[in-house]
């Protein structure tokens, strides 16, 4: 099993990270003493400290806050940790606002020593101090700092970013300084090495540069626009899932994009969501709502008739556009968006199909991430927070939910961590963690048990002896957001897609004017056969075509002259500059028809 919540923050690694946050707070306050300090967590590749700053930080500054940092670590100081009243806090930090608002939010219960939100009130504080500086924190940390390795630090490793206080747009703009810190040099080295090949990857300028998507500021943020090659990359992967689905005994259902508010209020969504909701709108005497999930829809089209067991499973699927308010500071590219495509379905079943139901829907998204080569991942269980009140329905469902979650997990040999407060507030759910090549971890797929949504909308199913039980519903989407699955593969792909999914998969490159005809003629011909064909009748010359198709990271060149013409050939190149030579048009047609077809026999 891999390790859990708890393990990963108890590693050496993330008390590392968390001691490098307080050090590097200690040199940015040597270096701009009427700083105010606001939170500083450790992060998945580092940690960061928000700051507010007289003045913008500079290479100077984050060189020299580096330098101080190696020489606190060097001075062997140790980390030490005591309780504190919240009035000893309070005169503490009487200079620092944000602590000063962290300690009434500890005491009046709404947040922990790190700035996230909790339940009990606090009675005491910690506080954790090493050489000069104290921060309110409940750790943990090293015991001393030359358990850091000062060579395995960096500070410089991204530019300072703006970020609100708690996340509020409406507060303050504070300074981010981020850092990374590993146990040996050598690993950082390495992390740099990708962070720097992450951003010949960036989503966003690839998206540009090969004529996928493009964000409009009066269209509006966080609303992309999708070009012909990111709608024809789109729609490949849609029509390959949709047919999957099919095959798999799916149905397709189609849902608006708007609603009553009721509806929202009978599910829960509205007010548990309400923050990332768009505002309701009046029309007549009601009031409409965009769609923050496609679930309540699908409930609706299953209550439209009534059920028989014979009926069950159930499984309605939708590519299906949802809309969330996300806070401008958090958009970014496609990845982080306000309206989205989920490709959604719910699965009615009986009780004791369940178990089977949900494997076969697991497998089905393993089999989904391997074809596309996303072989690296994991799987997270996440349960409710006991402590947390936002979730709905009793014990016994919620348990009966997670325990078969736990046991598709152990007869499909899949390792998982469980993570507590990482369930939908309806159910537990399975979550797929995906690492790309360049390391980095995301959340894909996800698959949720839910016996709270059947009661709450009262619908139900003739059983064989005439009883009216309800059903159990899965959620399940194999990408997500499909906005988000595809800024992942451009980044994971570097924009080097497979030959079944790049938007071009031949390029046509005639040598003369007197090329054309027979260009064309080999385009359609491809074409018929379901290939997707450019031909390239600029006025450049050949060698430059050939360089424009590589950059565009087409698949096949087919370069056609008057030999061509004559014996009815192509002359293959392909985007890697491998030269095939000439071919006689019917064999290209059978191999790269064979690439494409068997891709689609993958999942069947």
């Amino acid at each position: 099993m891999a390790k859990s919540k708890q393990q990963v923050q108890d590693s050496l690694l993330y008390r590392i990270r968390h001691s490098s946050a307080h050090i590097m707070a200690e040199a940015m306050l040597e270096r701009f003493p009427e700083a105010h300090i606001a939170i500083g967590p450790p992060i998945e590749d580092g940690f960061y400290y928000d700051f507010a700053l007289p003045r913008p930080v500079n290479d100077e500054d984050m060189a020299w806050v580096e330098n101080r940092m190696k020489e606190i670590i060097r001075g062997g100081f140790a980390f030490t940790v005591k309780e504190v009243s919240p009035d000893e806090a309070r005169t503490f930090f009487a200079k620092q606002p944000y602590k000063i608002e962290l300690i009434n939010d500890l005491v009046e219960g709404r947040v922990d020593e790190n700035g996230a939100e909790i339940a009990a009130p606090a009675e005491k504080l910690t506080f954790w101090t090493q050489d000069t500086f104290t921060d309110l924190c409940r750790g943990p940390h090293v015991e001393n700092t030359r358990q850091i390795n000062p060579d395995a630090i960096s500070v410089t490793f991204k530019p300072p970013a703006g970020a609100y206080w708690r996340g509020d747009e409406k507060r303050e703009q504070l300074t981010r300084i981020y850092g990374t810190a590993w146990e040996t040099p050598e690993q950082m080295q390495e992390y740099l090495h990708l962070l720097e090949e992450a951003k010949k990857r960036d989503h966003r300028i690839l998206g540009e540069r090969l004529g996928l998507f493009t964000i409009s500021q009066l269209v509006g943020k966080g609303l992309p626009l999708w070009k012909p090659y990111g709608a024809i990359l789109r729609d490949t992967l849609e029509r390959w899932l949709r047919q999957t689905q099919i095959d798999n005994g799916y149905l397709p259902v189609v849902t608006p994009h708007i609603a009553k508010l009721d509806l929202y209020k009978t599910s829960g969504h509205y007010p548990y969501y309400k923050d990332s909701q768009y505002a309701p709108i009046k029309v007549d005497d009601d009031e409409f709502l965009l769609k923050p999930m496609n679930c309540p829809h699908h409930i609706m089209i299953y209550k439209s008739e009534m059920r028989s067991y014979r009926d069950l499973p159930l499984r309605l699927a939708e590519f299906g556009t949802v809309y969330r308010y996300e806070q401008s500071g958090e958009l970014n590219g496609l990845t982080r968006v306000r309206g989205f495509t989920v490709d959604d379905a719910h699965l009615f079943v009986a009780p004791n199909q369940l178990l089977e139901e949900f494997k076969k829907v697991v497998s089905l998204i393993q089999n989904i991430f391997n074809s596309l080569g996303l072989t690296d991942f994991r799987a997270r269980v996440g349960t409710r927070d006991p402590e947390s009140d936002k979730y709905v329905g009793s014990d016994v469902l919620w348990e009966r939910a997670t325990a078969a979650i736990i046991q598709a997990c152990e007869d499909l040999k899949l390792p998982y961590t469980i993570e507590s407060g990482e369930a939908a507030f309806y159910g537990p759910k399975l979550d797929f963690m995906v690492r790309d090549v360049l390391k980095r971890e995301w959340q894909l797929g996800t698959v949720q048990v839910d016996y709270n949504l059947p009661e709450r909308f009262d619908i139900e199913y003739v059983a064989e002896d005439n009883t009216r039980p309800r059903p159990v519903m899965i959620h399940r989407a194999p990408f997500g957001s499909m906005e988000r699955f595809i800024g992942i593969l451009i980044e994971h792909f570097a924009g080097v897609f497979p030959v079944w999914l790049a938007p071009v998969q031949v390029m046509m490159v005639p040598i003369a004017d007197r090329h054309y005809e027979y260009a064309d003629g080999v385009a359609a011909q491809l074409r018929s056969a379901g290939v997707r064909v450019e031909v390239d009748k600029g006025k450049g010359r050949m060698g430059g075509k050939i360089r424009e198709a590589r950059e565009r990271h087409i698949p096949y060149m087919l370069i056609v002259g008057d030999k061509d013409m004559e014996a009815q050939t192509v002359s293959v190149r392909m985007r890697t500059d491998e030269d095939l030579g000439a071919l006689p048009l019917a064999d290209f047609q059978k191999m790269i028809v064979g690439l494409i077809e068997s891709h689609s026999l993958e999942l069947k």
